[in-house]
């Protein structure tokens, strides 16, 4: 299934939900494929990172975030874990692996025990070139703030609150795919 019928199926109404989702969905596409073509060494599948690009956010509909639209019952952390389930259904299993493994620069088993959430306690940490991709750029822009473009220390910054080690990922990936 095309990415842009899964986003059709989901979010049927033209919203300000759905604008927001295709907005910050493009805003992530541009700069995880601009990263891709920059660094063809890597050899990415650039098809994959475009799906994975729109559809990373695809379960926020059912997480409660009213500031972003957003008037669902589950804990905005179990979107990326609700997106998964919506595309595995659907036969789409490279990006519900995207979708699961965005958040924050992944989620940890001790993150999931912690907040006690809803899925299997296990490392949720993106593995593949273009899980890491939509993951690092997904980073750079705030579905709450979808006009800004945060920078490298900003983003450094807020992920250390959450501790060192998804900073130092995220750091990793930005010598590896900064443009």
């Amino acid at each position: 299934m095309k990415a842009l019928a899964v986003i059709d199926k989901y979010y049927p109404r033209n919203d300000e939900l759905r604008s927001l989702l295709l907005t910050h969905s493009w805003r992530v596409a541009t700069m995880a494929l601009r990263c891709a073509a920059s660094h063809p060494e890597l050899s990415v599948d650039r098809g994959l990172l475009l799906r994975g690009s729109l559809l990373h956010d695809i379960g926020i509909f059912a997480t409660h975030a009213p500031s972003i639209h957003c008037y669902g019952e589950e804990h905005y952390l179990m979107h990326g874990f609700i997106g998964a389930r919506l595309l595995r259904a659907l036969g789409m299993e490279a990006e519900a692996r995207i979708c699961e493994r965005h958040t924050g620069a992944g989620l940890t088993r001790e993150v999931i025990e912690e907040r006690g959430l809803d899925i299997e306690p296990r490392n949720y940490l993106p593995e593949t070139l273009e899980e890491q991709l939509v993951c690092y750029a997904d980073k750079f822009y705030s579905k709450s703030r979808p006009n800004q473009t945060l920078t490298f220390e900003q983003i450094h910054a807020a992920l250390l609150r959450f501790g060192a080690d998804g900073a130092a990922r995220f750091s990793e990936w930005h010598k590896m795919f900064n443009v």
